[in-house]
C-alpha cells in the first residue's frame, strides 16, 4: 500500500488495491482526496502516471504541484487555464505600473512646482568695470545643477531633465 494501511486518493478514486510502488501514492496522500480527483478530471490518470515515469523522482513532486495548479485553473476557467490567470495578473502588473507613473510624475510636479523660482540671469556688460564681485555671487546659469536637484525621498521618480529645463525657465503648463 502507498502510505500506511489506507490506500492512497487515486487507487482509492479509481477503486483499485494500492501496490506497495503506486507511483502516486507519494503525491496524493489518502487524506487530500480532491488534489487527486481535480487532477484525474482534467489530464485522466493514465496520462499523469505517463507523466510522472519519465521524469526523475525528485521533479515529480513539482510537477504534481504544478498540475493540481492547472487543474484548477481548468475547472475555474476551462477555455484559458493558467494562462487566463497569469493574462490577468500581467494587465492588472500593467495598470499599477501605469498609475505608479502617473503618481511620480504628479510628484515631480508638484516638487517642482514647490522649487524656488531661478532669479533672471544678469547679462554681463565686459564694459561695465564696477561691482564685478557682486555679479559673480548671483545666480547664474552655471548654477543651474541646484535647481534641478529636489530632495526626494525615492530614487524611483522618473527624471525628466527636459521638462524641469522648461519649468526653470517659466514654462509653467505642464500636462499632469
Amino acid at each position: 500500500m502507498g502510505s500506511g494501511s489506507s490506500p492512497c486518493a487515486s487507487c482509492k478514486l479509481l477503486r483499485r488495491r494500492c501496490a506497495k510502488g503506486c507511483i502516486f501514492a507519494p503525491y496524493f496522500p489518502s487524506d487530500d482526496p480532491h488534489k487527486f480527483a481535480i487532477v484525474h478530471k482534467v489530464f485522466g490518470a493514465s496520462n499523469v502516471s505517463k507523466m510522472l515515469q519519465d521524469l526523475p523522482v525528485h521533479q515529480r513532486a513539482d510537477t504534481v504541484s504544478s498540475l493540481v495548479y492547472e487543474a484548477n485553473a481548468r475547472v475555474r476557467d476551462p477555455v484559458y487555464g493558467c494562462v487566463g490567470a497569469i493574462s490577468y495578473l500581467q494587465n492588472q502588473v500593467s495598470q499599477l505600473q501605469m498609475q505608479l507613473a502617473v503618481a511620480q510624475a504628479e510628484i515631480l510636479c508638484t516638487q517642482m512646482q514647490q522649487e524656488p523660482m531661478m532669479p533672471t540671469p544678469q547679462i554681463v556688460d565686459p564694459d561695465d568695470h564696477h561691482d564685478h564681485h557682486h555679479q559673480k555671487s548671483s545666480s547664474s546659469f552655471l548654477d543651474l545643477p541646484q535647481y534641478l536637484n529636489f530632495a526626494s525621498s525615492s530614487n524611483n521618480v522618473i527624471h525628466d531633465y527636459s521638462l524641469k529645463r522648461e519649468s526653470v525657465f517659466g514654462v509653467h503648463d505642464m500636462v499632469s
